[in-house]
């Protein structure tokens, strides 16, 4: 009875442990969404809610982990579920950054001065949608256990990179032409960056993802982004 018990208890751990991952990837999507909203509407009501939701994102994190520490020392659990718990743990982590990052970007919602002279302002949408689009792609491939669609998420970080080289290159040249906009600029490129960070994050989960699905790790990808 005691070991029924036991695998029992193992068994309702493990789905618990991927639904905590799911709410947190699902609360970070819709933060990276609302971020850029609240950015290009200069809302800061928006911005507001997205800073005060990444609260929920950091408890959900202190409940992966506990549940984590707990599943290790008490079930023991080997190999392919081992690898399951890690990978729990690792994820939680990464998601937790997103959510910063996202949050960070809710931050600079009304500082952006003069918001039409600014090319990069319709720029950075279309990254924050392929940055999104990793973030939930790489849930999709955990919640399936699929390492094909990890891998595919992996390369899809190289288009991340090159909306950020674009984006650097063009706020250089505007700071350069337009002294007054340097401060604009500069929350605009660090908006950026920002972005760049969370596509390296899905980067990271997809990595986890595959580990945790095969065993193997991914060959490491040639940085893009300098």
């Amino acid at each position: 009875m005691v070991q029924q018990h036991t695998v029992k208890a193992f068994d309702e751990d493990i789905p618990r442990l991927r639904g905590l991952i799911a709410e947190m990837g699902g609360l970070a999507e819709v933060a990276i969404a609302e971020s850029i909203d609240a950015l290009i509407k200069g809302s800061q009501e928006l911005a507001g809610q997205v800073i005060e939701r990444d609260k929920r994102i950091d408890a959900l994190e202190a409940e992966v982990d506990k549940l984590a520490v707990r599943v290790i020392a008490l079930r023991a659990p080997m190999a392919d579920d081992l690898r399951e718990v890690i990978a729990a743990l690792k994820i939680a982590g990464v998601l937790e950054r997103i959510g910063d990052y996202a949050k960070n970007i809710a931050k600079r919602a009304n500082r952006i001065e003069e918001r039409r002279q600014f090319e990069p302002l319709t720029l950075i949408p279309a990254m924050a949608d392929v940055a999104g689009e990793m973030v939930h792609d790489v849930l999709t491939a955990y919640a399936a256990r699929d390492p094909a669609m990890a891998a595919e998420v992996v390369e899809r970080d190289n288009k991340v990179d090159a909306f950020y080289n674009s984006i650097f290159r063009n706020l250089l040249t505007h700071m350069m032409e337009n002294a007054s906009a340097i401060s604009s600029a500069a929350q605009l490129l660090f908006v950026a960056r920002n972005l760049e960070r969370i596509g390296d994050h899905a980067t990271n989960v997809a990595e986890q993802v595959y580990y945790a699905a095969t065993g193997n790790y991914l060959a490491e990808r040639e940085d893009t982004s300098a």
